[in-house]
């Protein structure tokens, strides 16, 4: 497993470097120049000047690249425009946030989707396989914004259940940090059930007709043997990489959930960078999500063979 491990990351390499360079391209694709926006609205021609001396924006291109990639590796990935902290202790302040809501709601999704895409499948063409299709297609298609505030209207206002918007950190109170977050988990994890719902139906129902699943049977196993033993586990191969790609959308995505809850998460961190034209900042997210794509995309493979011993001897 390891060596496996070794080679993927080595093979990883060169995407991140690809990566590296789209990101630090954003700065001279986007519209307006960060130094005018530095320098304030008087724009002191030597205080244009000593700032482009001090980010190094006279250099060549490829000399600025080359700088940035290696104040990168050294985890320095500047400085926020609007409020002069570094990029990468902003993002260690901001992710924390976002991956404890990705991780509620990838709970809520998997309780929900892989046992109604186990179901489904085994009662195909039942009420039951209906209601669950039904079910995962108005998942699909409700809007996250509309169900967050129709949750906040019911749920917060007229029942006074839970709390309608905040954030308390984990560490400081865990009782009440769920109930903040357990709303907005929901509705990130009803989208991302659907999904796996019809993920799980399919793998099961082509699993379902193989001929080691009838041998089991013929040998008398019990049904939720055959279901959970030897059908789940191999139609879970291809779920896993749904699910990987799911949280790094999750993590990239809860742009408009988080807004909605007023949660101090990624999402708001990307949209106020956005906003305020902080490039430092944007490189840095769009660097450190890249990177968080890879790095569960080798995790998928990982878990592929843990599910699949088989596929080590490839």
């Amino acid at each position: 497993m390891l060596t496996f491990l070794g080679r993927r990351i080595l093979t990883a390499i060169p995407t991140i470097i690809l990566i590296s360079i789209f990101v630090f391209s954003l700065q001279h694709l986007l519209p307006g120049d960060p130094i005018l926006v530095m320098a304030g609205e008087e724009r002191d021609p030597e205080v244009i000047a000593a700032l482009r001396e001090k980010y190094r924006f006279n250099d060549p291109v490829p000399m600025q690249y080359l700088a940035w990639a290696g104040n990168a590796l050294q985890g320095d990935l500047g400085i926020s425009l609007r409020t002069q902290q570094p990029v990468l202790e902003l993002i260690g302040e901001k992710l924390p946030v976002t991956i404890q809501l990705a991780v509620m709601a990838l709970i809520i999704a998997i309780l929900i989707g892989i046992p109604a895409g186990v179901l489904s499948a085994y009662k195909k063409g039942t009420w039951i396989d209906w209601v669950a299709n039904i079910t995962a297609l108005s998942g699909l298609s409700v809007p996250n914004f509309w169900l967050g505030i129709m949750l906040i209207l019911l749920v917060s206002v007229k029942l006074g259940w839970l709390p309608a918007s905040g954030y308390v950190p984990l560490t400081e109170d865990p009782l009440q940090s769920i109930r903040v977050m357990i709303m907005p988990a929901f509705v990130l994890g009803t989208a991302i059930a659907a999904t796996l719902m019809r993920h799980t139906r399919s793998a099961m129902l082509s699993v379902l007709k193989s001929d080691y699943v009838r041998t089991a049977r013929a040998k008398g196993l019990q049904e939720r043997v055959v279901l959970v033993k030897h059908a789940l586990r191999n139609a879970l191969v291809p779920v896993v990489t749904v699910i990987t790609l799911l949280f790094g959308e999750l993590l990239a995505g809860a742009v408009l959930t988080e807004q909605i809850f007023t949660i101090p998460g990624f999402g708001k961190l990307v949209v106020d960078a956005v906003f305020n034209r902080d490039y430092a900042v944007v490189q840095g997210i769009v660097l450190c999500t890249g990177i968080a794509f890879i790095f569960m995309n080798i995790l998928a493979d990982a878990a592929y063979r843990i599910l699949n011993p088989r596929m080590s001897q490839q």
